[in-house]
């Protein structure tokens, strides 16, 4: 799981469509090494799975920046390490969330890359905690606030 693998950094729908390709052939890896696709969250003391949504959601997020698409590489250690930050309901009219009960939002501080947001959906029914999706938490810089007389 540790190849080393290229990741375009451009902006076009070419560059895209090729970090898509990287992310799903990252989780066809990783679903290869870990058959049960799921892994334990120490700060939810539960398992959060791994299914189609979270590879079809991810992909089409996570594509849009090579930043986004290098942290889904940290995958197993974002699954295990992430820390709830806030309980939501799912988006209304998001046909991908109805499924949900509830979604947690998550972070992770990756060491010498920055945070990274996990997006976990909790399934009705089974409360099951599903991955919904992952991408990099992109610093922007604010403008200092000016004051008018």
């Amino acid at each position: 799981m540790d190849d080393i693998f290229e990741i375009p950094q451009g902006r076009t729908r070419e560059e895209i469509l090729q970090r898509e390709k990287v992310i799903k052939n990252f989780y066809a890896r990783w679903i290869a090494v870990n058959p049960e696709k799921r892994i334990y969250n120490t700060n939810l003391q539960a398992f959060i799975y791994v299914r189609f949504l979270s590879i079809q959601e991810t992909s089409e997020k996570a594509a849009r920046s090579h930043k986004s698409t290098l942290a889904v590489t940290y995958l197993t250690e974002i699954l295990e390490l992430a820390k709830p930050i806030i309980f939501t309901k799912p988006k209304k009219g998001n046909n991908k969330q109805s499924r949900f009960s509830d979604i947690v939002i998550m972070e992770y501080n990756k060491k010498d890359f920055g945070k990274i947001k996990l997006t976990v959906g909790i399934l009705r029914g089974s409360k099951e905690k599903i991955q919904y999706c992952i991408t990099a938490i992109e610093k922007t810089t604010v403008k200092p606030a000016t004051r008018t007389q």
